[in-house]
């Protein structure tokens, strides 16, 4: 068997599955070739492998290396979270969570496994070639149906009742941003500082909304599966920032990826637009908050400052990147760019609060349809 991956150990994994998951071990975890498996790119900070050679293939999820202690949470809360939406969304089936902190048998940490979901990440342009226009405009219509199940989902329902502290969320979210914007301060950045005291100063009274909050809900963090004129969601993935509060913080990450093309081609910054182009087929985003309203049955929301905190968390989490960067604490290419978008992105967030930004120019104008 194969056991020379970084943070898991195949043997172990094998050895696990036969004896606690004995229908899922398949014929390749005794004698003979066994189990293989493969890191998948991508999913934040924590490591994600596909595993081959079981009865059918699975997906096993651990904390980055050397962060086991204050990482090993979110493995419990992301299976915790997956499990109790099977049913109401596209979601993995779960198989497992296991503190594996003791035995050191599989990764030495908490770990979950999941079954693998076929599909496809649009994370680039290119991956758009596998659908047709018409296709890709259905799929972002979906995508806002998903969302909109998965905020009308009732927690207590589905035993989500204690995920999170909804009161308060959005003010603890900020605190939380500028705690991280101040430990990756290493040049001025204005623009940034005046949208941090503006979404400060403004934030929404969320007592009145209350919902599962994915944390990172975006295109390329689904699995797209179907015809090249028929996708659908196979599967939402990357649940570790879950928790219960303002749902409208979904949509406000949504509609920034969603437009953040033509303000990273303008700031020559590469990696981060994701696969929305103009003339893939993907409609404008006032068309996906009109669907999403119309599957939540509720009014299209106002979602200036929504979509302004999301400017400001990825302009914070981008400066955190280049902090890194100049200190010489970065491995690989394009993040001698990333910087450039950051100054850009406060423009963005900051225009759409109204707030003029001293001749930096942000992607395009705010439009007033639902403050999108």
């Amino acid at each position: 068997m194969t056991n020379e991956l970084p943070g898991l150990d195949v043997v172990g994994l094998s050895a696990w599955l036969a004896r606690e998951h004995p229908e899922l071990a398949g014929p390749d975890t005794g004698p003979g070739p066994g189990l293989t498996a493969t890191l998948v790119p991508g999913g934040r900070s924590n490591l994600t492998y596909r595993v081959d050679g079981a009865a059918r293939p699975l997906v096993l999820r651990r904390p980055p290396l050397g962060h086991v202690l204050s990482s090993a949470h979110d493995m419990r809360r992301e299976h915790r979270v997956i499990t109790a939406l099977a049913g109401t969304i596209p979601v993995p089936p779960t198989v497992a969570v296991v503190d594996d902190t003791a035995a050191a048998e599989v990764t030495g940490t908490v770990f979950f496994v999941m079954e693998y979901v076929a599909g496809a990440a649009l994370a680039r342009p290119e991956d758009n070639a596998a659908w047709t226009p018409a296709g890709l405009g259905r799929l972002a219509t979906e995508l806002a149906e998903v969302l909109a199940d998965l905020h009308g989902t009732d927690p207590v329902a589905v035993g989500l009742a204690d995920f999170g502290r909804p009161a308060g969320y959005l003010g603890r979210q900020l605190k939380t941003w500028r705690r991280q914007y101040d430990a990756s301060r290493s040049r001025p950045q204005p623009l940034l500082d005046t949208l941090q005291e503006r979404l400060a100063d403004a934030v929404p009274d969320d007592g009145a909304r209350s919902g599962i909050v994915h944390g990172d809900y975006r295109l390329d963090n689904v699995l797209v599966a179907g015809r090249p004129d028929a996708p659908h969601v196979a599967a939402v993935l990357d649940w570790e920032m879950a928790t219960l509060g303002d749902p409208l913080v979904d949509l406000g990450m949504l509609g920034m990826y969603w437009d953040i093309h033509e303000l990273t081609r303008a700031a020559g910054v590469v990696g981060v637009a994701g696969a929305i182009v103009p003339g893939a087929g993907y409609p404008d985003f006032a068309e996906v908050i009109d669907a999403y309203a119309a599957r939540a049955g509720i009014a299209v929301p106002d979602l200036a400052w929504y979509r302004a905190f999301a400017c400001y968390k990825l302009a914070v989490i981008l400066e955190g990147i280049n902090y890194r960067f100049t200190g010489g604490q970065t491995v690989g290419a394009g993040f001698d760019t990333i910087g450039a978008l950051v100054a850009p992105l406060a423009a963005e967030g900051l225009a759409r609060l109204g707030v003029a930004t001293g001749g930096v120019v942000p992607s395009r104008p705010a439009t007033t349809e639902g403050g999108a």
